[in-house]
């Protein structure tokens, strides 16, 4: 008689490794692109319904006017700044190097694809949209682009992303993920504060952002994860 196949082994412990994985992609496919697309589509679409949307908005901004002195000012000044010209571009700019120095091409591409392509996302987005910004009254650090979404929301959420991807199997893990999660809320309140952003700005720039980054990190790594290896 033919020998009988020989049944799978079951009792493989690295046999759930696998699902775990798929679990942990499909999850950063729905937090982080599907998620986050839909709020921006919302945001989107609720801008077009001018005067429901601004009314909400417009308290928003008055609330944070009502809370304004010198200590703040100062305060979410250096905030806004850090979430570009002082921060986000210099940290974008020296992650970059610094991953291409160190040979590891594939995050540095990442990295590099995440910034510039986020940058450009927003730009076509300000000019597609054409939101005014808010006018509530005279900001002590005006703006004259288009609002809609905040640039500095999605820049900072696109740096932020980007260090928790990169560390995540690293024993930086909550340390990035700490440090990103009030810099991005910072950076967030900052142009709310200085009234040149309305709140589904910033909440879309947010979006887009998350939804970029993790996009990009699911095309570029799929089932593989930058320092698979857990530092010890």
């Amino acid at each position: 008689m033919p020998a009988r196949p020989a049944e799978p082994a079951t009792d493989d412990p690295t046999a759930p490794a696998l699902p775990r994985r798929r679990l942990g992609l499909l999850l950063l496919l729905f937090l982080g692109v599907l998620a986050p697309l839909w709020l921006f589509a919302e945001l989107a679409d609720e801008i077009h319904e001018f005067e429901q949307m601004v009314e909400l908005d417009e308290a928003v901004l008055h609330w944070f006017n009502g809370l304004a002195g010198p200590r703040l000012d100062a305060f979410f000044v250096a905030a806004s700044h850090a979430g570009y010209e002082y921060g986000v571009i210099p940290a974008d700019v020296l992650l970059s190097l610094v991953l291409l120095l160190k040979k590891k091409w594939r995050e540095a591409i990442f990295a590099s694809v995440s910034f510039v392509g986020s940058a450009l996302l927003n730009m076509a987005a300000k000019h597609g949209f054409r939101r005014e910004r808010p006018s509530l009254w005279e900001s002590i650090a005006p703006e004259t682009t288009f609002s809609f979404p905040s640039g500095h929301a999605m820049g900072s959420m696109t740096l932020a992303m980007v260090a928790v991807l990169l560390a995540w199997r690293t024993r930086w893990r909550w340390p990035v993920l700490s440090a990103a999660l009030v810099f991005v809320l910072l950076v967030g309140l900052s142009r709310l504060y200085l009234g040149v952003h309305y709140p589904s700005d910033v909440m879309a720039g947010w979006a887009a952002g998350l939804a970029w980054v993790a996009g990009t990190y699911l095309v570029l790594f799929r089932a593989r994860r930058p320092w698979r290896r857990r530092l010890r």
